[in-house]
Order: C-alpha cells, then structure tokens, then sequence
C-alpha cells in the first residue's frame, strides 16, 4: 500500500500540527504555575481561542482533492521517530477538539470552576492529548498519547466529578483502558516486529509500516488486539460497561471534549487496522457487523429505561457507535466518508446535550429524570439546545447527520443489503423515542417537585446563551451546507478503499464485466 505524503505548504512558515499539540500543552504548564485563579483562566482562554483560531486554519488550508497526507513532519530524536500528518481521516476531529474545549472553558465561568487551576490545566493538557493522538503517524507516539490521556481523565473524575461513587469509576476506567492499552501495545508490537525478515531495520512509523504490510506475519493475531483495544475506546457492546459508570461520576465539562476522544477507537479502527490489515478485516467484518448490530438495539433499549439522564447519554453513544462501526466495515467510499462525518455529528451533538443537561444539574442539583419536569419556561435556551442536539443525532433534515447517515445506509446496503440498512434506521427510530422521552420529561412534563429558585446572577444566562449560539450555529451551518465537510473526507475515504484486496478485486471485476457487456 503505497501512500505520498506532502510536506508544509509554501504559505506556511511553522509546522502547523505540531503547534496545536504543544499550545494547549504549555497553556496547561501556564495555568499551573499562575500566581492566581484568575490569571490562569485567562492563560486558559488564550490558548483556547488560538488554537480554535489555527484549526480554523488547517482547515482552509487543507487540499480536498489531495489523497496524500498533508502537513506532514517528521523528526528523529535519540533514535526515535516523531511523525504527524493530515488526511480526511483525522481532519475533521482536530477542530472539534478545540471547538469543546473552548466550550467547555465558558461552560466552567458558569458552573464556578474558575478558581480550580488543576480543573482548567486538566482541560487544556487534555485537549493537547487528544490532538497529539489524533495526529500522530507513529504507532508507538500514538500509543503514548492514548495512555497519557488516562492522566486528565482520572484528575478530573476523581477532583471535579459529580458523583458519589467516584473512586469506583476511576478503578473500572483503569481496569478496562489498562486492558485496551495493553492490548494495543502488543499489537503495534507485532507490527513493528514483523517487519524484522524484510530489509527495515525496527520501526514504528506509520508510513513504513502501510507500505511494508505484506511482510506482517500473524495478522489475525494483530487484528484481533488491535480492535479489542480500539473496541474499548469506542465504546461498543460488550466492551462498553465503563461508560455509562463514568458519565454518571464524572464532571460534564470534561465529558463532553472526552467525546471527541471516544472517537478515536473508529479513528484508530481506519487509520491503524484498514491500512495494515486490510485483508483480515475484511474476513472478520461479519463478526464484528454482528457487534455493531447487537450494540445499536442493546444501546437503545437501555437508553429508553434509564432514569438518569448522563447514563441514558452514555447508552445512546454505545447505540450510535454500533451504526458508525457497521458503515466503516462496508469497505466501501459511501460507508467510509459517512462514519467519519457522523462520528464528528455525534460528537459535537451529544457535546450540547451534555452540556445541557450539566447546566440544569446545576440548578437543580440533580440528574434524575423523575425528578425534573417542566423547566422549558424558566430554561428556554437550554431546552432549544437539547431538542436540536437531540433531532442531529436522530439525523432530521437540516441538521449535519442527514446526509452522512443516508451516505452511510447507501455504502451498507451496498455491502450488506436492506436488512442491516433497516436495523440503524430502526436504531435511529429508537434514538428518536428515548431522547424525544427525555426531553419532554425534563423540559415539558409537570415538575415533580419545587427546584431551587432560578438566579441569573449565579447562572449567567449571557454565558449560557454563548455555548447554545456556537453549537446551533456550528449543526445548522454544517446542516444546511454539508458538501464542504463531504468533500474534507471523500477523496481519503475513496483511496482507502482500493487497498482491500477482497472488495478491490470484486470492484475490478465488476467493471472488467460491464466493460465487456458495453462492448
């Protein structure tokens, strides 16, 4: 599998992605050596807008029709190879994690965690992490990225969470990331070690290791570490119990950026296994296609009896990571571009759901759905928010998840036929009844006892007004005008596919046959 890598544009007189990593990670440093609360928010918040502001950046300047990897660097230090670069498989999830950052630093002037550095520098070396991972084009660097990530993670559930329990959450997360971590070392391991007969000398870089993959030996043994791991992160069914636990216990700001981050399981799945594995993947879709399904309605019918609203969020991420890892197991340009653009739609949508229901918590001190009722009147900005969340991950016209959901049902029924497309249309009708339950029982539905009295000086309701205006914005933008983010993915999604030697073959055939037939 060969693939071409180009280096920084002329336009461009600093290495762009190695900047996002280390400005939020300095930013973090920052805030934990300010002389005051206050200083360090605003170390915070500079951070924040500048990396938003060169994501926005990469974005105008990354090249659609260029399948190659774009901004690519690479170093070596002490024998070790550091390589980052850019394709439409990671260049949608960039952004994103600047974008919840930076809402969740306002969403923290709301909730009073402006005087909590460590809460702040969590946040900002947390989102550091993230783009470090979603970047990186070295296996090893990757990997180290995704075990340091369990550092803010753990801080800020153990330090900030909400719950009671909070100490057993940090133990599940360890004993499930632990295992998934483990599980992907030995398989970038073997990766890097079955290169050993061909005349590469030991690496870990992503490059040399897709164009040398037809020297890997014990495939189905790497495959099977690998997704398992990635498994973990996503999370899908039976590999999900720490999520719901964790969402429960932890704080909301911190949840919604480690969204983006649960992406990185589908993100590792396309960038780590497709390209190395092609051929096993493809002999292990039907298994794996059988989780997706099992995960879509498992999700779902949890979702629909839960009574607190963070675990009822929790089960509909398990629910739509079930229809996200049937798309990219098609193998094919529709399946492919669709579950990377959902993958980002759910993000950002389950995002402004969190943050939602995080704001009534803090109103009412309670995320129990029997409790709650009839706060659409006194909450009127939070309630739109929810139901516009809600109706993007029910993918509705007009919002970003119609058209990557449908591109997503075409590539499965070609691969798969009507009775999978059926099934994450069933799953989408399931998602419709539990969130639609949700929202009328939090927001429309008689209260069942009096809240506290609502105070706009301790919840600001400018500040609040901020976060809805940018999610609204950012789903009806992308809703209404979806080609450009279409055309971000389409071209590496399309070249990923010719790599697959069962479906390539096939594809081949088929054309060689109409081919003749036209003749």
């Amino acid at each position: 599998m060969n693939i071409a890598t180009s280096q920084l544009p002329e336009t461009a007189a600093f290495p762009l992605l190695s900047l996002l990593t280390l400005l939020p990670l300095l930013s973090s440093l920052g805030i934990l050596l300010s002389r005051s609360a206050t200083q360090g928010l605003r170390i915070g918040f500079a951070g924040a807008l500048t990396t938003v502001a060169l994501s926005i950046y990469l974005l105008s300047s990354f090249v659609t029709e260029n399948v190659d990897v774009q901004w690519f660097e690479q170093y070596q230090l002490l024998g070790m190879s550091y390589s980052v670069g850019l394709d439409g498989s990671n260049v949608l999830f960039i952004p994103l994690t600047a974008i919840l950052t930076l809402l969740a630093l306002v969403y923290t002037l709301i909730t009073r965690h402006v005087t909590d550095r460590l809460f702040i520098a969590c946040l900002m070396g947390y989102e550091a992490l993230l783009i470090g991972a979603f970047s990186a084009l070295n296996v090893l660097q990757f990997w180290l990225w995704s075990a340091l990530e369990l550092l803010p993670l753990l801080l800020l559930t153990a330090h900030a969470g909400t719950g009671q329990n909070r100490r057993w959450a940090v133990a599940l997360v360890l004993q499930y990331w632990g295992s998934g971590l483990l599980m992907s070392l030995s398989g970038f391991l073997l990766l890097a070690f079955g290169l050993i007969d061909s005349e590469h000398p030991l690496t870990f870089d992503w490059l040399t290791l897709t164009q040398n993959n037809a020297y890997l030996h014990d495939e189905v043994l790497i495959f099977v570490l690998l997704f398992f791991a990635f498994a973990i992160r996503m999370p899908i069914f039976p590999f999900h119990g720490w999520l719901p636990v964790l969402a429960e216990q932890g704080t909301v700001a911190s949840a919604a950026v480690f969204l983006v981050g649960l992406k990185m399981g589908i993100y590792g799945v396309m960038r780590f296994i497709f390209p190395m594995v092609p051929g096993v993947a493809e002999q292990w879709a039907g298994f794996v296609v059988t989780l997706g399904l099992i995960s879509i309605f498992y999700g779902a019918i949890l979702a629909l009896v839960q009574i607190n609203i963070r675990r009822l969020l929790a089960f509909a991420v398990v629910s739509h990571t079930g229809m996200l890892v049937i798309g990219i197991f098609c193998f094919n340009a529709y399946g492919l571009e669709g579950g990377i653009l959902l993958s980002a739609v759910y993000g950002l949508a389950s995002a402004g759901m969190l943050f939602s229901v995080g704001l009534i918590y803090e109103r009412t001190r309670t995320a129990f759905i029997p409790r709650l009722g009839g706060l659409f009147n006194t909450n009127t900005t939070l309630a739109l928010l929810f139901m516009l969340c809600a109706l993007s991950t029910m993918v509705m016209p007009g919002t970003p998840g119609f058209d990557a959901s449908h591109i997503l049902i075409e590539g499965t029924i070609e691969e798969y036929g009507w009775l999978a497309a059926i099934a994450i249309l069933l799953g989408n009708v399931l998602a419709a009844a539990f969130l639609l339950r949700a929202f009328q029982q939090i927001f429309i539905a008689h209260p069942k006892r009096n809240h506290q009295p609502y105070s706009s000086s301790h919840h600001p309701v400018t500040t609040e007004r901020l976060i809805a205006a940018i999610l609204v914005l950012l789903l009806m933008g992308t809703g209404f005008y979806t080609t450009p983010w279409l055309n971000l993915v389409d071209h590496s999604a399309a070249a990923l596919t010719k790599h697959f030697p069962i479906h390539s073959s096939h594809h081949t055939d088929t054309a060689d046959n109409e081919g003749e037939q036209h003749e």
